[in-house]
């Protein structure tokens, strides 16, 4: 009970600290999310046209997954201090947006693959390019499931973007690891709750707008 309410005190007299790491580690997975959508998200689409690539598209990202995020982050370390970047916010991100991959471009490509085929045949029908159903057709009916996939991504790297301390990138890891290191329970358990706190509240903005998104057909 003792240390409850001392963790208690801590965030209330850090909140303002507290709030700035939150600002960072948001940051830091949004910039990872955008960039693996903007690459995830045709890629997706590209597996879905030419299908003899799904199996090794898909069978990599699922690789990157397994690979656990201490050793990616340490991974990237080595590699980007080729380039005079191996501390700080480089290696994270790209961590983060190698772990958002998988399930953008799996929800992409189920969302695409599994549409029903007579949506195709009636595009056809009316003279639609395959470009044309795509854009006007096919997507705005998968929106649910790729946002599903982005859903995940968001909440996944949120707890994987914790790890991002010991690179040198802040956000909310920072307490975490301070709190090891200085055997401070406070700043141990202020972290993870804020890491929580944290992923429920983006995971429920998003479904609000993954709803906003869907169209009023299929809702």
């Amino acid at each position: 009970m003792e240390t409850l309410t001392q963790t208690i005190l801590y965030f209330a007299a850090n909140l303002g600290y507290i709030a700035e790491l939150a600002g960072q580690h948001l940051r830091l997975v949004g910039i990872a999310v955008t960039c693996a959508v903007l690459l995830g998200v045709p890629l997706g689409v590209l597996i879905v046209r030419f299908a003899r690539l799904a199996g090794p598209v898909l069978g990599l990202a699922t690789v990157v997954l397994t690979i656990p995020s201490i050793a990616l982050f340490g991974l990237m370390i080595p590699l980007f201090s080729l380039i005079g970047h191996g501390i700080g916010a480089a290696p994270a991100i790209t961590a983060a947006f190698l772990y958002s991959l998988l399930p953008i471009v799996r929800n992409t490509h189920a969302a695409l693959a599994h549409l029903e085929p007579g949506v195709r045949e009636a595009g056809r029908g009316i003279g639609l390019t395959f470009w044309q159903r795509l854009r006007w057709v096919e997507l705005p009916l998968a929106v649910p499931v790729i946002f599903g996939g982005i859903r995940t991504a968001v909440v996944l790297n949120i707890g994987v973007m914790a790890i991002a301390a010991i690179v040198g990138a802040g956000g909310l890891g920072t307490l975490i690891l301070h709190g090891i290191s200085q055997s401070d329970i406070r700043k141990l358990i202020a972290g993870a709750v804020a890491v929580s706190v944290l992923a429920v509240a983006m995971d429920g903005l998003l479904l609000r707008a993954q709803r906003a998104l869907t169209p009023k057909g299929i809702r």
